[in-house]
């Protein structure tokens, strides 16, 4: 039986005097069945205060959308998604891998996301001056047992960490990322680059939002990382990031590190982090 173990930590950084960032872990383990973990980081954007209002927006919504996987209004039974198996090719893997459940999930949390951006929206045209231009980033996941569906908008990212390998599983929504992508320039030359801050897609700019979404089949040991840029973009080497997650006796340590490591690069700007444990 699989089992979840999840830490998060958020600071200002060296430079901000203000956290936009906000963070959330949920871990709901029933007496019978899987658990169900709801892991999320957003990093506000826009303006004074208005990225702070748009991050906590988008987290208390989507929690309060996902509520269901947590509760249930039959006390006696806890959500039971239907038990048809999906196939879907993981990277690396020339055959399908059976994944039950997880288009279901997958469906829930789209639709969370963009009630988040709905929410973010209108608020910031209802209460301009509270709010401004008031947007956010999101990476997130929803973990069912060993099934993991991942979601993001804008340059906040999750990662997966397996045997001392850290794979970044989201994509960046971001102009240097579409410069890489295109051969303009290389990866390594995003930390300098003078657009490296641009991002085109966040929740809250406009009335409908474009979500990346990827499933994935987790198995004990695995870590996943969930981070703002503030973060990745302080430590920029992967396997530092690996070995400090690795290393580190259990999630709360492990956040530790990660933002300690953060503050010593510079600390730029606001790091949050997420460290979700597979046992």
């Amino acid at each position: 039986m699989i089992k979840l173990e999840a830490a998060t930590l958020t600071h200002p950084g060296q430079e901000r005097e203000i956290n936009e960032d906000r963070v959330w872990a949920q871990i709901y383990t029933p007496s019978e069945g899987e658990p169900t973990g709801l892991f999320i980081v957003c990093d506000g954007v826009g303006g004074y205060l208005g990225g702070e209002y748009a991050s906590q927006w988008a987290v208390e919504t989507i929690k309060h959308e996902l509520s269901n996987l947590f509760y249930s209004s039959d006390p006696r039974a806890t959500l039971r998604l239907p038990e048809k198996e999906l196939e879907v090719t993981q990277p690396g893997k020339g055959s399908a891998t059976r994944l039950s459940k997880a288009r279901m999930i997958e469906s829930q949390v789209l639709q969370a996301v963009e009630k988040a951006n709905e929410v973010v929206y209108d608020y910031t045209r209802q209460k301009p001056k509270q709010a401004g231009n008031a947007g956010t980033t999101l990476t997130m996941a929803v973990i069912q047992g060993k099934r993991a569906v991942i979601a993001n908008v804008g340059d906040s990212r999750t990662y997966l960490l397996r045997s001392g390998k850290l794979r970044q599983i989201t994509k960046d929504h971001s102009i240097v990322a579409s410069l890489v992508a295109s051969g303009k320039i290389q990866p390594e030359e995003v930390f300098a680059h003078p657009q490296r801050n641009m991002i085109y897609r966040s929740l809250g700019f406009k009335p409908e939002v474009q979500v990346d979404t990827f499933l994935e089949l987790l198995q004990p040991g695995d870590q996943l990382l969930l981070c703002t840029d503030g973060l990745w973009e302080m430590v920029q080497d992967a396997q530092v990031i690996a070995q400090l997650v690795e290393e580190a006796s259990h999630p709360e340590q492990a956040c530790e590190q990660l933002v300690e490591a953060a503050n010593r690069a510079g600390g730029g700007d606001n790091i949050s982090v997420v460290i979700v444990r597979i046992h």
